[in-house]
């Protein structure tokens, strides 16, 4: 029997946190076929030689919103020369299905929020389901894996439109069925995105009755933390953890951070409140990406009462003065309930005609004569959700701590796109979070370990989600891997600037496809849609 690939001589950590040891890895079609000394008489098609590289499983980016950029391009580049084989989607209660077809102008509305690039009029929902999803998916030719949540805000706008007010019995039964049929045909688990309109409108009684339909699948349970004093619930990690309490699903806390800058440096705190509900039997853990600043549309720093209805109802309550007024009134108490607007924070990324890209919120009122306030209402009225922006409300010491901390994962909260032809870069974690990990935190810092840097990417993603064949360095498994060097790799993207790959990734295979080869990356598109069955 002959071998496909042989990877000769790696320094080969596995991803179950187990010390790097020296093998050769084998591969024949799209498993793993060999670990530990290759049978010298044994004939590969190809041979590379790894001395003086590591060999890891493919990253799984366990948080993502790349739900539609793998439609308009399912390539998914940027994340493949990061070394990523498969990317979790549906993140922060934003998932494609299911659909109503009688809210579909509402769906489509809700997901531009997400739809970098596009003009959310083009967007073509044509399925009701996952499995419509999937198959659309699957028509755009996959160069990576993708394994989909589904969405507390898609289910929430198929039940109810986006009404701010609490589901009927009737609404919330039709919210569990959908998402048990979700489950059914192979869906990870749920998001929620507590600060996000709709998911925003659900109480916390609402959350526990969708996760208990999650817990009974064994699936996971993604959430994007509400804001405290809202009255829908307790908010922030303690609604996460009363969550996980009730029902005993798996509970996963997307993207730690700190952003209010009156508690910053205060990660501690915020791990011990992990740390205790661990003790107390609640499964709960964490992912965070290795940047000092978050991106998101800026419609989502509007209080969520002007979003009610969606975009075309915000821009009416925005032309009527007194509406107006009271949306003014209550920006000015903060944005997230309190949490102040540092104007000169807020840069934005992108914007459908290229204006205002790579300046701030500051910069832009300086030059229009505006007050801030105003031209954030006004940006929102004009662009909907498709100005997006950066905001540096983030300390390196509380993102050093929540990578550090035992339970923590990493995961980008970006996009797969292709490298070319986005202009200025949107957040540079769509292009560098995996490489700035291990290069900076690990080679340059020393804030982790490599072996366990690699678990946080890989192993424990997979045993979080409960991928059973992917994940580790095991014969059987999907060969998802990648070969980099220790000594060189490293993120090159940076704000405000035009996409740069990331140095350092000599070769990433997808399902036994050589998907990035020295810097070349194959238009062969050997990825498939996921299924948690």
């Amino acid at each position: 029997m002959m071998d496909d690939l042989v990877l000769r001589n790696v320094r080969l950590i596995d991803g179950t946190g187990a010390p790097a040891r020296t093998a050769d890895v084998g591969v024949t079609g799209d498993r793993i076929t060999t670990v530990g000394d290759h049978d010298p008489d044994r004939p590969a098609a190809r041979v590379v030689e790894g001395r003086g590289r590591v060999l890891a499983p493919g990253f799984i980016d366990l948080h993502t919103h790349s739900d539609l950029t793998f439609l308009a391009d399912g390539l998914g580049e940027s994340k493949l020369l990061q070394g990523v084989t498969t990317e979790v989607t549906g993140n922060c209660s934003f998932a494609p299905f299911p659909i109503e077809p009688t809210h579909l102008a509402l769906h489509v509305d809700h997901l531009s929020t997400i739809n970098f690039d596009h003009d959310p009029a083009g967007l073509d929902v044509h399925w009701n389901d996952f499995d419509g999803y999937a198959r659309a998916l699957t028509d755009a030719g996959l160069g990576i894996n993708v394994a989909p949540l589904a969405g507390h805000g898609t289910l929430r706008v198929a039940a109810m439109g986006v009404d701010d007010r609490p589901a009927t019995p009737a609404e919330l039964g039709r919210m569990r069925r959908d998402l048990a049929t979700a489950l059914e045909q192979g869906a990870w688990g749920m998001s929620t995105g507590l600060t996000l309109v709709p998911s925003t409108y659900g109480s916390v009684d609402e959350v526990i009755a969708l996760a208990a339909v999650l817990a009974e699948a064994g699936a996971l349970y993604a959430t994007h933390g509400r804001t405290a004093g809202t009255g829908r619930g307790p908010g922030g990690i303690e609604e996460a953890v009363a969550v996980g309490r009730a029902t005993g699903v798996s509970v996963q806390q997307s993207h730690m951070a700190i952003n209010d800058p009156a508690r910053w440096g205060s990660a501690a705190e915020q791990l011990a409140i992990l740390d205790t509900a661990r003790t107390e039997g609640v499964d709960i853990f964490h992912d965070v990406y290795p940047y000092i600043a978050s991106s998101s549309a800026l419609t989502q720093y509007l209080p969520s009462w002007l979003l009610e209805g969606g975009t075309a109802a915000m821009r009416g309550r925005a032309a009527d003065p007194a509406q107006r007024a009271r949306a003014l009134t209550d920006m000015h108490r903060g944005w997230f309930g309190g949490i102040p607007w540092l104007w000169d924070r807020f840069m934005v990324s992108a914007a459908p005609d290229g204006r205002g890209v790579g300046q701030t919120l500051a910069q832009l009122a300086a030059e229009r004569g505006a007050d801030p306030y105003e031209l954030t209402l006004d940006l929102c009225v004009e662009y909907g959700h498709e100005l997006h922006v950066v905001l540096f409300y983030r300390v390196e010491e509380d993102v050093e701590a929540f990578l550090a901390h035992p339970l923590a994962t990493v995961a980008s909260d970006g996009n797969a796109m292709p490298m070319a032809g986005h202009g200025t870069s949107h957040h540079p974690r769509s292009y560098g979070t995996f490489p700035r990990v291990l290069g900076r935190y690990v080679r340059e810092r020393g804030t982790l370990p490599l072996v366990d840097a690699i678990r946080k990417m890989t192993g424990e993603p997979a045993r979080r989600l409960g991928m059973q064949d992917r994940g580790t360095v095991v014969v059987g498994n999907f060969a998802d891997l990648v070969l980099f060097d220790p000594a060189v790799v490293a993120d090159r993207a940076d704000f405000g600037r035009p996409p740069q790959a990331p140095v350092g990734i000599d070769v990433v295979l997808v399902n036994g496809t050589v998907m990035v080869d020295h810097g070349t990356v194959s238009d062969s598109r050997p990825g498939s849609v996921l299924r948690k069955l």
